[in-house]
């Protein structure tokens, strides 16, 4: 009966709850952003190249057979395009998890506050301190 009373202890507090709605939120981001990459930046990209597009580079290294209108093998291709595709998806999730991260901490830092005044000195600090003014005169 431990068992299952640490276990809804660990499930129940908030850092499995927190890191569960992170692993759903970065979930999402990544579906917003690779659908940002897919649909914004890469038909820009292919405007820039010709009308080319990344998905369509690659290396073709066995043609496909085909027999009549059938297929008997693939075309077996090297898909590099869709590799530089990924890379660009990456290099925009990681400008994006970077200006999230830097928005956050600058909310962060307004956040904060100021740091609270020194403590009054103590009674023997004022006494020194009264006896030291009385030896400089």
């Amino acid at each position: 009966m431990s068992f299952i009373k640490e276990f809804k202890k660990f499930v129940l507090t908030g850092n499995v709850v927190e890191f569960a709605v992170a692993v759903i939120m970065g979930g999402a981001i990544g579906l917003v952003v690779k659908g940002f990459v897919s649909m914004i930046v890469m038909p820009f990209v292919s405007h820039f190249s010709n009308g080319v597009s990344f998905k369509d580079w690659k290396i073709v290294l066995d043609e496909a057979v085909k027999e009549g209108d059938k297929i008997v093998r693939p075309e077996n291709a090297i898909m590099y395009g869709q590799w530089i595709d990924t890379i660009i998806n990456l290099l925009t999730v990681g400008l994006v998890m970077f200006l999230i991260v830097n928005i956050y901490n600058k909310l962060r830092k307004k956040e904060e506050a100021a740091p609270a005044a020194p403590p009054a000195p103590s009674k023997e600090e004022l006494l020194l301190t009264e006896i030291r003014d009385l030896l400089k005169k």
